[in-house]
């Protein structure tokens, strides 16, 4: 679901996911539930009474992990953030999005941070009614990546 909404057509084959999602249950277990996570994650559950058509009861998720920053010390990034369209404009999205802070500063935390896609227009429209910072304009940051081959390439030029 969270593909969809990020519009990545080009995961899609067929509307079916086999080459998007390249991380396995056992490694999402491992790496958000073992002694040393390098992920945390909430969830939005509701009562039973309350479930989704297709019978769920969590019905929105953020994931987040702990950063550095140099200048400012401990930071926080949210990777995802996810609520199922029928349960949007209750409120969960904002919970979320609170208790992440809330996460942040009982862990001493500078900042949240996180991404937007450019189209992404009540997004971004939300985090900025909240008082976020949009760095791309603010400080002139670019998120690069590198990945795939490109990854490949850069680490096999290590001493």
């Amino acid at each position: 679901e969270l593909a969809i909404y990020e519009r990545m057509p080009d995961q899609l084959i067929n509307n079916c996911f086999f080459s998007f999602i390249l991380v396995t249950i056992i490694e999402l277990e491992r790496d958000g539930f073992s002694q040393n996570p390098f992920y945390h994650c909430l969830v939005a559950e509701v009562p039973e009474t309350h479930k989704s058509t297709e019978g769920h009861t969590t019905v929105g998720y953020v994931l987040y992990y702990y950063t550095y920053s140099t200048w400012k010390g401990r930071c926080i990034y949210m990777e995802d953030l996810y609520v199922m369209p029928d349960f949007r404009e209750r409120g969960i999205g904002k919970s979320l999005v609170a208790s992440i802070a809330k996460v942040g500063t009982e862990q001493q935390c500078m900042h949240l941070q996180f991404s937007v896609l450019d189209w992404n227009k009540p997004s971004l429209d939300f985090y900025m009614s909240k008082g976020a910072q949009d760095l791309t304009a603010k400080e002139g940051w670019h998120l690069l990546r590198f990945d795939g081959v490109a990854l490949i390439k850069l680490a096999q030029e290590a001493p």
